[in-house]
């Protein structure tokens, strides 16, 4: 057997395994099979660009998932795709045209799609070099696109059905507007900022009176658009003026004074409402209730239009504002003006403020969908992990409004609707083909017909992901197989925009909820807890950090990290960490490999009980414990746990100790050598298989060298069995008996790294057992205590005494004196002071800011949680150096 390199090169085993894996077809699934199925759609990346943080932890946690149940035996299909996102990808276009002076107008609509397309190739390209590099197990023949030609035909069936099932319309409706975009928003599109602005009070003149009512508003620029002042019906102020009309000012118009207890909290302002129905939601409401006129006053790109005075005209709304509060003041209408600070709604895209408008766009009737959808939630089709997000579903789906899904872009699945073209004739054909040349039209026989010129909400081709992607609507093998998915692993931030609705379209559309399980992971953040983004310079670019650790330390720190309900917060430290246990396990084979030269190969067996030594029986019993615990915590869907007790386990108990103890045994040679190879191959294939879901290319690199000890076996590990413990033998009161003997151990080294005695510096100890029984099992194990806790001289007696000079520390099962000398015992207990001195007084600074209420009130969020993790880092920190004085005094 070629010998392993001192470290783990991943550059050459990551290049080797992957398509290796690809070629021979291991990622595949079968449409029919009488293997219990599992299926994963892909959250589909948006060829926007490249992939970032939380797309590599979504993989690492999706390929964990498939991994783990193609070993289980399991039909496994993970199914990738990419997104078209509409709004984004054009936005990343336009952008890059504007470099050359090149707008998406001069090019026209077909030219400028071409770009779009050019894009969405080369930006495809990058994420599936991405997606290989980070070693994604998915089934590369079945990636859709949501514009492909199949997913296409979908999303024009899916319209088309709920048009004809009166559950999609078109209105004139009050909608989010993008005036950077040009397009229509969907409510969760719209991000609500904090701003700080001011109260504007102006006086409106009631007519054929001296009386003035003064109203409240934060947009005096829209007081071109009002219709009516409102005011509460039971407001003694007012009630007498209702009827009556005021003169609007800046204007020769008069509107009306409305009684309306809805829309007009007396407290609020003056009591007195302005109404604009075509600037504002509830405004809208207030109108349509009222018969109010509705007054559009802005252009597309939120300049004021020919429906304000002349000298208004042109003018971006935010200038007009100024100009308008001059006027106002100029001519006395002006009462005051006092801060204010309120939310208001922004483009998640652009960022700019966003105009509610009044606007002709298309719609789906949600509640109708929502119902089924909230009712297999109660009925526990679909549970979510963690538990607690089915509250915040529920609370959305119950009050869920109306969804905008047309979109004034070009890029992206057009309206399925064609016009009459005739003056005056509303005629329109909804239709799954294109209407043929001379088609007319159903109302009035013209035969001259146009297409809708906008699309459908991205969202609303992605709701169809899990059924589109499996061939509906035709009733394909692969529908009738994986439908309904196994589980929907996804970010809780897109739980709205994209859960809810696969939830809504699946069960209407194929009658069963799309997946059983949403387990929803948290966001990655910085190592201070902060969001990542390029402006803060914190953006941890995943390919970077492939091509410095592989993709094994990427995978197994973000899968180690990820909680459920809890941010992961990521550094380049934390993941450097998690190389060095990949190389640990390198090392730790190389070792094994090494002292496996003169086996024969073929089955390895475990040898007889009575065989076995202490250590043997220790590591077996062990073993046998965190296979079934990680493999119980990937059926559980607790990845993180299944991740941190294997690397506990490689780490500390095979690594740190077993390892240590059998090179007595593998010196000694005979029977006593093969026994320990023989648990050594038993503990290393078992190691192997149960970490490959989550570092598969160094698993599958070092588990084939260990093939031909394991008799028949899979060509690869990714088709090996989990193990389960099964079959391992269990020891338990040998193997607490040694974890008496490791805790000696523990603590010697515990004292030596302490006062920093060096390796080569033999010492002195006095282990005194609590009961006899201990310090017979600690005897006869005493030459593993002298040769692992580097020892001249060795006392195990029950009525021993602290010698002069000795570090104690004092255990569950027995003290143990460590004879270090007064000389340095003494320097160490003043080094160890110092450092409580400083954490104290470090502490006392955190906890003065964390008990300053202005603090609390006033510093961002992200900075609040750091000082309170520092806070119970310090307190930690000086808990241990307590533990130590005390050991030393």
């Amino acid at each position: 057997m070629e010998p392993l390199s001192k470290g783990y090169e991943h550059h050459e085993v990551e290049a080797k395994w992957y398509p290796i894996w690809r070629d021979k077809g291991y990622f595949k699934a079968d449409d029919v099979s009488d293997k219990e199925p599992f299926c994963i759609v892909i959250p589909p990346p948006n060829v926007t660009g490249v992939l970032h943080m939380g797309h590599a932890l979504t993989f690492a946690i999706q390929d964990a998932m498939v991994r783990f149940a193609r070993m289980e035996g399991k039909n496994t299909l993970w199914l990738p795709g990419t997104d078209h996102a509409g709004i984004a990808t054009q936005m990343v276009v336009e952008r890059e045209l504007a470099k050359e002076g090149v707008s998406r107008f001069d090019l026209g609509r077909e030219k400028f799609l071409a770009e779009v397309w050019r894009w969405k190739d080369k930006s495809h390209a990058r994420i599936t070099e991405q997606m290989t590099a980070l070693g994604v197990s998915v089934d590369w023949e079945r990636e859709r696109f949501t514009l492909d030609e199949g997913l296409s035909k979908a999303v024009r069936t899916v319209f088309v059905r709920l048009y004809e099932q009166g559950l999609v319309y078109r209105a004139q409706r009050m909608v989010n507007w993008s005036p950077e975009i040009l397009t229509v928003l969907s409510d969760l599109e719209v991000e609500e900022k904090e701003l700080k602005s001011n109260l504007w009070y102006i006086a409106y003149p009631v007519n054929d009176s001296d009386e003035r009512l003064v109203v409240a508003t934060t947009r005096p620029e829209t007081i071109f658009g009002d219709t009516a002042v409102a005011v509460h019906p039971d407001d003694e102020r007012y009630k007498h003026l209702i009827g009556k009309t005021v003169r609007l000012p800046l204007t020769d118009k008069d509107i009306p004074i409305i009684g309306d207890a809805e829309a007009v909290d007396p407290a609020f302002g003056t009591g007195a409402l302005k109404i604009t129905p075509g600037h504002d939601f509830s405004d809208f409401e207030t109108g349509q209730r009222n018969n109010l006129p509705v007054i559009s006053i802005m252009t597309p790109d939120a300049r004021l239009n020919d429906n304000v005075p002349a000298a208004y005209r042109g003018m971006e709304r935010f200038a007009a504002r100024a100009k308008t509060v001059a006027d106002l003041e100029e001519q006395g209408f002006l009462i005051k003006i006092e801060p204010y600070t309120h939310m208001v709604g922004h483009c998640q895209r652009s960022g700019v403020v966003v105009e509610p408008t009044v606007s002709m766009q298309w719609f789906v009737k949600t509640k109708p969908l929502a119902e089924p959808a909230i009712q297999a939630v109660l009925d526990k089709k679909t549970v979510f992990i963690p538990a607690s997000w089915e509250k915040t579903y529920m609370n959305w789906m119950e009050n869920i409004r109306d969804w905008c899904i047309s979109r004034q872009l070009w890029w992206g699945h057009r309206v399925p609707v064609w016009y009459c073209n005739k003056p005056d004739c509303d005629g329109m054909i909804v239709a799954l083909e294109d209407p043929a040349p001379g088609t007319a039209c159903p109302k009035c026989g013209c035969t001259e017909l146009h297409q809708d010129d906008d699309v459908l909400d991205t969202w609303f081709s992605s709701a169809l992901w899990p059924f589109s992607t499996l061939g509906w609507p035709q009733q394909t093998d692969a529908l009738k197989t994986f439908y309904p998915t196994t589980i929907m692993e996804t970010g809780f931030d897109i739980l709205f925009f994209w859960v809810a609705r696969m939830m809504m379209m699946g069960i209407h559309f194929m009658g069963d909820v799309p997946f059983y399980t949403v387990y929803l992971h948290a966001m990655v953040r910085d190592q201070h807890g902060l969001k990542m983004s390029k402006t803060k310079g914190n953006v941890i670019d995943p390919l970077e950090i492939v091509e410095e650790v592989g993709a094994d330390a990427l995978r197994y720190t973000l899968v180690t990290m990820a909680a459920q309900g809890r941010d992961v917060k990521l550094s380049i430290d934390r993941i450097r960490g998690y190389r060095e246990f990949v190389n640990k396990l390198w090392n730790a084979s190389r070792f094994v490999f090494m002292n496996l030269e003169d086996l024969d190969e073929g089955a390895v067996e475990l040898p007889k009980d009575d065989d076995l030594a202490p250590a043997d029986r220790w590591i077996l019993t062990r073993l046998g414990d965190a296979m079934l615990e990680s493999r119980t915590a990937f059926a559980e869907h607790r990845f993180n746990d299944a991740a941190t007790l294997l690397y506990h386990f490689v780490w500390h108990q095979f690594c740190d100790w077993y390892l240590e103890l059998s090179k007595g045994a593998l010196a000694e040679g005979g029977q006593r050598r093969k026994t320990t190879q023989a648990v050594l191959v038993t503990v290393l294939d078992q190691c192997l298989r149960a970490m490959h879901p989550l570092a598969p290319y160094v698993t599958e690199e070092l588990w084939q060298r260990l093939r031909p000890f394991l008799g028949a076996t899979p060509e690869s590990i990714m088709i090996a069995s989990y193990p389960t413990g099964a079959g391992i033998p269990v020891f338990a009161a040998d193997a607490l008996a040694m974890d008496e003997v490791l805790d000696v151990i523990s603590a010697i080294r515990g004292v030596r790294a302490q006062v920093g005695l060096p390796p080569s510096q033999a010492v002195d100890v006095v282990v005194k057992p609590h009961e006899s029984d201990v310090g017979a099992r600690l005897l006869a194990n005493a030459d593993d205590i002298s040769r692992l806790g580097r020892l001249a001289n060795l006392t195990i007696n029950e009525n021993a005494t602290r010698p002069a000079g000795a570090a104690v520390t004092i255990g569950t099962k027995a003290d143990c004196y460590v004879v270090v000398g007064d000389e340095r015992l003494a320097a160490e207990i003043v080094r160890l002071n110092k450092e409580r001195e400083r954490a104290v007084k470090e502490l006392t600074g955190v906890e003065r800011k964390l008990s300053n209420p202005q603090f609390l009130e006033k510093a961002n969020p992200d900075v609040v949680e750091g000082e309170r993790e520092k806070s119970e880092e310090l307190t930690a920190a000086i808990a241990r150096l307590d533990e130590a004085l005390a050991a030393l005094g």
